[in-house]
């Protein structure tokens, strides 16, 4: 049962406040700047820029060795840089952001910093850190987005998300908190016939305002509905929002018609942020506050379509300055129709997930094996291929920290996820080759998904 939704959104301020996060204070900012000119706007990122040069400049010494060997770091001292002067700097790519942590991150940053792992697009795994600056900006941009859709803070949601697959103390407490906050949370990991059938009746009974999760697990999601003969109910529903890879058209067009709803789509990352919503006239809309994104091709000039090379203004704690984030994007020059000075991307072109099918038919998002693999310390990257549904081929490019108990890890934590009659062939190599496109796919299955449901994937 659902409780007031001015109650919930108390809730989440009260907790917000507790945790030091500035995520209301963010989000009445973010309301009055989406409606700034464009010529405004990029007085706003200047200095916003300069902040976060002069932060890395003090407390980054990687960032500070950079700046100063391009001459930067007497603009930078008297908040003089313009956004012309970041093209002097080089970019930086995911290896930079692992290799040098120690001289990137400011554990000192105000509110104080908090680790996190990303398997990255490349199967890389990436220890960075963020600050409250960061994890407010994701969320009061998400919150602002989900206004443009007349979804207020505190109203019901779905959340079709990953999940452990026991929960424990923490997640227990977490669970009752997010009921608290009107959020209901459905595990992408575990999305066997059965349980959708439990998802789609728990939907129905929620009424949510929105739904949110991976692409691909709304898109499954719908194409068991359909196959089922299920249309669910949802009277409340204004907008399903999709995140975490790229949507391609079928997949809106199933969702939506499943649903009876538009859908939005969601451009982020774990290391980068989030950095684009899409508004109900179906613009792709930056997050230009919290992040400058810079389209290049690979010699690094700019490009209408090429690699989002990103610059997060809310990332004092590990400053991602000119980060290459292996994405493609396209960006057409067009500007919002509603008004707002916010920056437009065309469209997000460039990443794609694989589910996983266990033994016992249950569908996993491919983040479910991802989590285990980027978990163990000694794999320095890897791509999973599942030839069959009992049948794992691991390919692993060790690190020095490579040894036996990793070696038994990688099979352990993948057996416990997939059954413990699954072969994990394991094999060791110097690198892993990228597909024919260029990109590198961390996980591929060429096990066909059953009764329909190949509709939702690609």
């Amino acid at each position: 049962m659902s409780i007031p939704a001015w109650f919930a959104r108390s809730v989440f301020r009260a907790q917000e406040a507790a945790m030091h996060r500035p995520t209301f204070a963010m989000l009445a900012e973010l309301e009055r700047t989406q409606w700034l000119s464009h010529d405004a706007m990029r007085s706003y990122q200047t200095g916003h820029l300069n902040a976060l040069l002069q932060s890395a400049l003090t407390h980054s010494p990687w960032h500070a060795n950079r700046l100063r060997a391009v001459s930067l770091d007497d603009a930078v001292h008297a908040g003089r840089a313009t956004l012309a002067d970041l093209a002097r700097l080089p970019t930086m790519n995911k290896r930079d952001a692992r290799d040098n942590v120690e001289q990137l991150v400011w554990r000192e940053v105000p509110g104080g910093v908090f680790k996190y792992t990303t398997g990255g697009s490349s199967g890389e795994p990436l220890i960075f850190y963020f600050g409250r600056a960061r994890q407010a900006a994701d969320a009061a941009g998400r919150l602002r987005a989900r206004r443009w859709w007349g979804v207020q803070p505190g109203e019901r949601e779905v959340y079709l998300w990953g999940a452990p697959v026991e929960l424990n103390k923490t997640d227990r407490i977490k669970t009752l908190r997010d009921r608290l906050v009107n959020q209901l949370l459905l595990n992408a990991f575990e999305m066997s016939p059965a349980r959708m059938d439990d998802y789609l009746e728990a939907m129905q009974t929620w009424n949510p305002k929105a739904i949110y999760g991976y692409a691909s697990s709304l898109a499954l999601l719908a194409a068991h509905a359909e196959s089922r003969g299920i249309r669910p109910r949802l009277p409340a529903l204004r907008v399903v929002s999709t995140t975490g890879e790229p949507l391609f058209p079928h997949q809106r067009e199933l969702i939506e018609r499943v649903f009876g709803v538009p859908v939005s789509v969601e451009y982020g990352a774990r290391d980068a942020g989030l950095m684009a919503l899409q508004s109900p006239d179906g613009t792709l809309l930056q997050m230009s506050e919290t992040h400058i994104i810079e389209v290049l091709d690979a010699a690094g000039n700019p490009v209408e379509e090429g690699e989002a090379v990103i610059t997060s203004l809310v990332s004092e704690a590990q400053p991602f300055i000119r980060y290459r984030t292996g994405d493609v994007v396209r960006r057409a020059g067009k500007t919002d129709p509603g008004g707002r000075g916010l920056d437009v991307l065309d469209a997000v072109v460039g990443r794609q997930t694989d589910f996983i099918v266990a033994a016992d038919g249950r569908i996993m998002h491919a983040l479910a094996v991802i989590y285990v693999l980027r978990a163990i310390p000694g794999v320095g990257q890897f791509k999973l291929i599942q030839h069959t549904v009992d049948r794992l081929e691991v390919q692993v490019v060790p690190d020095a920290r490579w040894n036996d108990a990793a070696r038994e890890a990688v099979s352990q934590g993948l057996r416990a996820r997939l059954g413990a009659t699954v072969a994990v062939e394991l094999k060791l190599l110097n690198a892993i080759a990228p597909e024919a496109s260029g990109k590198h796919r961390y996980v591929v299955s060429h096990v066909p998904l059953q009764n329909g449901l190949a509709q939702a994937v690609v």
